[in-house]
């Protein structure tokens, strides 16, 4: 089965970002790698393409980052989806609350590349 990424970030460059970071991927190990501009769509595709790796941005129109999560792992129970969250957000309560929804990790704004991408390559085991 072909590994799938999902990109959900309302900020063009953001995904933009992502998505070069993660290119290397889709070169050497064959992962699909999807977007969407905000949590409705990014559920939809959840939903659609069965990701087994979603980076997540927290504050987005029509639906936030938080309760995608949730709808994903509690009421949809796709709890083999790994979901990092990403956010400008570092206090304890909005890790708190990522966990309590059920994001596998929070990682705070600006991320550093390689370590996104190592990471990546560890959950889709590459």
């Amino acid at each position: 089965m072909q590994p799938k990424i999902l990109i959900v970030d309302d900020e063009m460059h953001i995904r933009s970002l992502l998505q070069q970071t993660l290119e290397e991927l889709e070169d050497e190990d064959d992962v699909e790698i999807f977007t969407a501009s905000d949590g409705a769509e990014g559920l939809q595709m959840i939903q659609q393409e069965a990701p087994q790796l979603v980076f997540l941005d927290v504050m987005m129109p029509k639906m936030n980052g938080f309760e995608v999560c949730q709808k994903v792992k509690k009421e949809l129970g796709m709890t083999d989806t790994y979901i990092i969250m990403l956010t400008a957000k570092g206090q304890e309560f909005d890790r708190q609350k990522g966990e309590d929804v059920g994001a596998d990790i929070y990682m705070t704004k600006p991320f550093d590349p390689d370590s996104l991408l190592q990471k990546a390559r560890e959950i889709l085991g590459l």
